[in-house]
């Protein structure tokens, strides 16, 4: 009985290793899921900004010509 007893008690060790393993395992995949979705929402914000930042071409005051054509000679 003493064996059987002993090896009841590796199990529920071994179960309560492998638990706390897996539960350490989803929180650090949901901490990183989190983080990489901060980062794109990060990303977003900075290529809008920079999408409005670039002039149209109204605000440029340029000539209509310009622009229309591209020299390919070299």
């Amino acid at each position: 009985m003493k064996k059987e007893e002993g090896s009841r008690n590796m199990d529920v060790t071994g179960i309560a290793s492998v638990a706390t393993d897996l539960a350490a395992t989803r929180l650090q995949q949901e901490v990183s899921t989190t983080v990489l979705k901060k980062a794109m929402d990060i990303s977003a914000s900075n290529a809008m900004a920079l999408i409005e930042a670039v002039p149209s071409a109204s605000v440029a005051n340029l000539p209509a010509h310009l622009g229309q054509n591209v020299n390919t000679t070299a």
